[in-house]
């Protein structure tokens, strides 16, 4: 696996939680001042300088509990506050929002003009304040240093990294499920015509080469597609919103989102159980846990004045039914990590 898979599993992430939040607090008319400071704590906290020295450092990626901690922290990282079932809604939007966009890369590469496509709607953010862009400006200049010199096969690796992170994971999205990208059984319908990127052939034909490097068989496949060949480098018009769109924010149209286990019943949903054998690695990934949110400045909870609670639902009750009817598994609770008595 890429071990320069965390920085854009996170940023990317970040950016889907942060489209959720501006929606939700728009729609539950939350008084202007109080929303900007809450968009204004978290992409503070997220930009964090000493936050993002850990996060850029080569290392593998956290297991899916450990990410959502990290998120847990980050979103209660200002005056708002979140129950446990719509933070699970939240986390699960952010997943299968940016799960769907790396499907739908033409090429792995493109993956890196997803993330430019969240960190510019995260700019627009914080457009107002100079101190917050400039922390973002900064990140911006260091996925450029990091990502643009990679090779296409180190992208190759870089996608199969999040794509294995993310192949458990089928949780049924309403807008989805109403555009037909997605199946009841929270898979993603994927298109088998169009373009092929730049540089790649049309899929049909297996060459086999001797060990001279010389071609003695070519054998034809029913590619199951009508494909065509892309035109020039850089013409990322010709996949229409397959590019020039992923990492937008889907949410600037207010549309009602509900998310499902996937399955046709709570006793059928599909989801994968945490083992309960030890792991070997957990105390190591503990560490670089407690490294990672070091830098993460909570603000305290408890300020009755200024607090207030979002939820992702329709209704308090809609919430409520949630959490009860939550398999227990996927229940996550914030850990509360103190990183200089792990050292």
């Amino acid at each position: 696996m890429s071990s320069r898979t965390l920085p854009l599993l996170f940023i990317n992430l970040g950016g889907e939680m942060l489209y959720i939040l501006d929606q939700r607090l728009r729609a539950q008319n939350i008084p202007a001042d109080k929303a900007k400071k809450v968009m204004n704590d978290i992409i503070t906290t997220m930009f964090n300088k000493k936050f993002l020295e850990e996060l850029f450092k080569p290392q593998e990626l956290y297991s899916k509990k450990a990410l959502r901690t990290v998120f847990d922290r980050l979103a209660h990282a200002s005056i708002m506050r979140l129950n446990q079932a719509s933070m699970d809604k939240l986390y699960d939007l952010m997943t299968m929002a940016f799960k769907y966009q790396v499907l739908l890369c033409p090429r792995p590469k493109d993956i890196l003009l997803v993330s430019f496509n969240h960190m510019d709607a995260i700019k627009d953010f914080v457009k107002d304040t100079p101190s917050i862009l400039s922390q973002v400006d900064e990140t911006y200049r260091q996925l450029i240093e990091m990502y643009t010199p990679l090779s296409s096969g180190e992208f190759q690796l870089i996608r199969q990294t999040l794509l294995i992170f993310f192949q458990d994971m089928h949780i049924r999205v309403s807008i989805f499920l109403k555009d037909k990208v997605q199946n009841s059984n929270g898979r993603f319908v994927l298109p088998t015509s169009g373009p092929v990127p730049h540089g790649t052939q049309v899929p049909g034909l297996i060459r086999i080469f001797s060990c001279t490097g010389e071609e003695i068989t070519r054998l034809k496949f029913n590619n199951g597609g009508n494909y065509t060949t892309a035109l020039r480098e850089g013409s990322f018009d010709i996949f229409g919103d397959r590019v020039t769109k992923l990492g937008t924010n889907m949410y600037s149209v207010s549309r009602p989102v509900e998310t499902h286990m996937s399955g046709t019943s709570k006793n059928s949903a599909q989801h994968t159980k945490v083992s309960a054998a030890p792991n070997p690695l957990a105390k190591e990934e503990l560490n670089l846990l407690a490294r990672l949110m070091g830098g993460l400045e909570v603000q305290k909870p408890g300020n009755a004045d200024t607090d207030f609670r979002i939820n992702l639902f329709a209704t308090d009750e809609e919430e409520e039914e949630a959490l009860i009817s939550r398999p227990d598994e996927l229940s996550y609770g914030v850990i509360n990590i103190q990183a200089t008595k792990l050292f």
